[in-house]
């Protein structure tokens, strides 16, 4: 599908996104640093020009684009991993290696109406798909080269302070050594202002030969408002699940190709709610959104929607100039 007027060079630009014609990997270097990255790019079904043809492809296809987000991302960025169930299982070792941290798996359920009875299962030797997985994985910060579990243990125990000390320094019972200090799978990130307590604790009671304890730069304490720059943000909504029960795109929303009204521009258009939401849920107003394979911006648009600056790029031209158009229609 190609229209005979679709740009071959451009951008687009208002106060709230940067959309260009072209390839992320050329665009990353110079977007500002994610709170948000939503990535709907290769599913190994040769759904555009250069995806891959089976899932076998899909890891080598990622890899340059992973490593770029952990060069640019932080500890409060979120991904926001689109694909099939056999394209996600193939990609994740991936962004293990570089960094990213799994947290949930969240599947859209498009319901029967995805399919119309026209399926021949006698066939396709299978049950009906009518899924895709949305996976959600955060930026895993270090410190030192260390995770922040191994890092809060190291930095207590070369305070040389006893362990259960450190129940004292957050005014609990027992939540500080069986939790923020614990080793294992059981261990919880210490809120804000309880990390702080530990660390004056610590530089107060501790060795002094070896302060200052729980620094970023050897030189200070870090503050509660410093910690908190090392946690991903999340808030969610009231009543949801990692199951979005929510029908196939029909209707306005969903894109056409220009003259042949009845046909979908892309097949596999997101729905800007399930964009908003996930948005939402990890950033702030204000925050940046990346989204590296824009198709037809659906959620840079969402992005502009909900207050947040979004970045994007879409290497089809057709792609390119249709999703320009939302923006443009939309004002």
């Amino acid at each position: 599908m190609k229209l005979a007027d679709a740009p071959t060079v451009g951008t687009y630009e208002d106060d709230a996104v940067h959309l260009e014609l072209g390839d992320s990997l050329q665009a990353y270097e110079r977007w500002p640093t994610p709170t948000v990255i939503v990535s709907d790019g290769a599913y190994g079904v040769l759904g555009f020009e250069g995806d891959t043809s089976d899932h076998l492809g899909v890891p080598d296809w990622y890899e340059p684009h992973v490593e770029a987000w952990s060069r640019k991302a932080t500890g409060q960025t979120t991904l926001w991993f689109w694909n099939s169930e056999i394209g996600w299982a193939v990609v994740h070792p991936v962004l293990e290696r570089r960094g990213w941290r799994y947290v949930n798996a969240n599947v859209w359920n498009k319901g029967k109406a995805h399919i119309a009875g026209n399926v021949n299962t006698a066939k396709i030797r299978r049950f009906p798909v009518v899924s895709e997985v949305c996976v959600q994985y955060v930026f895993e910060p270090r410190l030192d080269s260390l995770t922040l579990q191994r890092w809060l243990y190291r930095e207590w125990k070369r305070s040389g302070l006893a362990f259960r000390r450190a129940n004292e320094a957050c005014g609990v019972k027992d939540v500080a050594v069986r939790k923020y200090l614990d080793q294992g799978h059981l261990w919880y990130y210490p809120p804000p202002e309880m990390f702080e307590k530990m660390a004056r604790y610590a530089n107060e009671h501790g060795d002094p030969a070896g302060r200052p304890y729980f620094s970023e730069d050897g030189r200070a304490p870090m503050s509660a408002a410093d910690w908190a720059r090392y946690r991903s943000k999340f808030n969610c909504p009231m009543g949801y699940t990692n199951v979005w029960d929510r029908g196939p795109l029909h209707g306005r929303e969903r894109v056409k190709v220009p003259h042949l009204s009845a046909k979908a521009a892309h097949l596999n258009q997101k729905p800007l709610d399930l964009m908003r939401l996930i948005i939402e849920a990890a950033s702030d107003p204000g925050d940046v959104v990346w989204e590296p394979f824009g198709g037809l911006f659906s959620a840079s648009l969402a992005a502009r929607q909900v207050g947040r600056r979004a970045f994007s790029c879409e290497l089809d031209p057709t792609y390119f100039h249709l999703g320009v158009g939302r923006f443009q229609t939309e004002g």
